[in-house]
């Protein structure tokens, strides 16, 4: 009994932390997982391709999950395995993506069917249960999952709205080595800029999720201590907007088509030892 699916990566334009509500939209940074299912109750076997050394406690939480939903904990194992173009722990929505994955592959093992809500309710409840979440990251899940813009009411699990984002842009990131887990946030420097966070929500909400996105963007660095100067240059060098993602340190830019090598140069010239410059574009497809 085996399953596979695939999901991708996000970036964020309102982290939800600070307010409760946040917005993310999809890009294309893809992560595949693949779960074969035992016949040894309870014993899981978890290989992470793309970063062995990573924790693996999410993967092994999402197909528990699914399981224990079935009532089918005390009659299977599993052996999962993911590979994914999304660094982890850089606020690209790594975790998110792999829960959908896995909770999506785990179903097609038993060959068993959920809603869209409930297999993202089931992956929200792994990340908690893992402690790869704060908030629950709706807003995440739902950018993974569906792609476009998704902005949520993260305490409620609810979806405030949804849209694609029209124009062609190209998706620069900025990736420097440094991983920020989850358990290292201060999460009390976050809740002090809750108005900036509920403008920015505002601001996407009425589809001006650029305006929302440098909000949010300069707020996160200044109260996380992370720098701006790679958001500015990117500015400066014809993106239309540009911030940290998620808890960061990876610096999100939208950039048109023209001015995409300007924008590298720039943020090319911001260093950083370690650091991964990633081109990608805006995803649109759903999880599958």
């Amino acid at each position: 009994m085996e399953g596979k699916a695939t999901t991708h990566g996000a970036a964020t334009i309102v982290n939800g932390i600070a307010c409760g509500r946040g917005a993310a939209f999809g890009i294309a940074l893809e992560t595949t997982a693949e779960v074969e299912l035992t016949t040894a109750p309870g014993k899981f076997e978890v290989r992470i391709e793309s970063d062995p050394g990573e924790e693996t406690g999410l993967a092994e939480h999402c197909v528990r999950t699914v399981l224990a939903r079935f009532r089918l904990a005390n009659r299977y194992g599993a052996k999962i395995t993911t590979r994914s173009r999304i660094p982890i722990c850089r606020g690209l929505k790594s975790s998110s993506a792999a829960a959908n994955a896995i909770v999506l592959a785990t179903l097609k093992a038993l060959g068993e069917s959920l809603t869209d809500v409930e297999v993202l309710d089931l992956g929200v409840q792994a990340a908690f249960a893992a402690g790869v979440t704060i908030t629950g990251a709706y807003d995440d899940a739902c950018a993974t999952y569906f792609g476009n813009v998704a902005v949520t009411d993260n305490v409620h699990r609810v979806i405030l709205a949804q849209y694609p984002i029209e124009q062609d842009y190209e998706v620069v990131i900025h990736v420097p080595a440094k991983k920020i887990r989850k358990r290292e946030v201060e999460v009390g420097r976050l809740k002090s800029i809750r108005a900036a966070a509920e403008l920015a929500v505002r601001l996407t909400m009425d589809k001006d999720f650029r305006s929302g996105m440098l909000v949010n963007g300069l707020a996160y660095s200044a109260a996380m201590g992370l720098g701006t100067q790679v958001a500015l240059a990117a500015l400066g060098a014809g993106a239309v907007t540009a911030g940290v993602s998620g808890t960061g340190p990876a610096t999100v830019v939208l950039v048109p088509p023209d001015s995409t090598d300007a924008v590298l140069a720039a943020i090319g010239a911001c260093g950083g030892e370690g650091t991964e410059i990633i081109r990608t574009r805006l995803n649109r497809e759903k999880a599958r």
